[in-house]
């Protein structure tokens, strides 16, 4: 039984390691996504590293990606920010390939 065991602790041992790198790579998404949306409200140094750090944070509401999409076009209204939602979720799905690659690089 112990091939068995070593199989099973190896199969544990990949799901947990791939669940990390896929919040690694959300929460980088979220940043970068925070960075973007930041620049497109007029704002840069601090305060967009503290606009970005609230994308990240607004991920925590709810499961899945709706919080944080709630939120950027919610700030986009506000702020007039003319982009749509499908322009919203386009920058999601670009800068969450852009985060895996950084987090499989980081390794």
């Amino acid at each position: 039984m112990s091939g068995l065991d070593n199989r099973g602790d190896a199969y544990e041992n990949k799901f947990a390691h791939d669940a990390e790198l896929q919040f690694k790579a959300e929460a980088r998404r979220n940043k970068l996504l925070g960075m973007w949306a930041a620049e497109m409200l007029g704002k840069s140094g601090a305060e967009a590293d503290e606009y970005a750090k609230e994308v990240v944070r607004s991920d925590f509401d709810e499961p899945g990606d709706e919080d944080v999409f709630r939120k950027i076009r919610e700030d986009f209204n506000a702020g007039k920010v003319d982009q749509s939602d499908d322009d919203i979720r386009a920058a999601m799905t670009k800068l969450m390939n852009d985060a895996i690659e950084q987090v499989k690089n980081d390794q």
